[in-house]
């Protein structure tokens, strides 16, 4: 009995910390299949997205994507490939399915970049936090929405 009294603070300062990170996060809607307005009152940059979805280690996209990128090896094959994905998805559709593509498909493996709601096995490091910023978020959609001609279109 003593030991579960001892944890209950630690559950609750859990939650309580979970709850406020939940707070921090801009609020959006959802409208359709989208969220209409960005997160920031700034523009993505797409230099900066571009780097996001490249790195391995940040936006972990080429673990499951191929796109237009010539110098990274080893893209994957789980997903869309992003090369035209500007042209077939508006900046809107592409940040919902960023933010949280569950909305639109519960069994999706693409993580919830901005989104702490119903998450399981959370690694340590993104405990209580988003994968992504609002401001990182934006400069992905910024970068996707550029890449609007198909794969080995001139």
């Amino acid at each position: 009995m003593r030991r579960a009294a001892r944890l209950v603070p630690i559950v609750l300062a859990l939650a309580v910390t979970a709850a406020r990170a939940e707070e921090s996060l801009v609020p959006y809607r959802i409208v359709g299949d989208a969220i209409p307005e960005p997160l920031t009152g700034a523009p993505g940059d797409a230099g900066r997205g571009r780097a996001i979805v490249a790195d391995r280690s940040r936006g972990l996209c080429l673990l499951c994507h191929a796109g237009p990128f010539p110098e990274e090896r080893f893209q994957g094959n789980l997903a869309p490939d992003l090369a035209g994905i500007g042209a077939r998805r508006s900046p809107a559709q592409l940040r919902l399915r960023l933010v949280d593509g569950r909305a639109l498909n519960p069994d999706t493996i693409m993580p919830s970049y901005y989104s702490l709601a119903g998450l399981t096995r959370v690694g340590r490091a993104w405990q209580g936090r988003p994968i992504l910023s609002a401001g990182e978020i934006e400069d992905v959609v910024a970068f996707l929405a550029t890449l609007r001609e198909p794969e080995g279109t001139p």
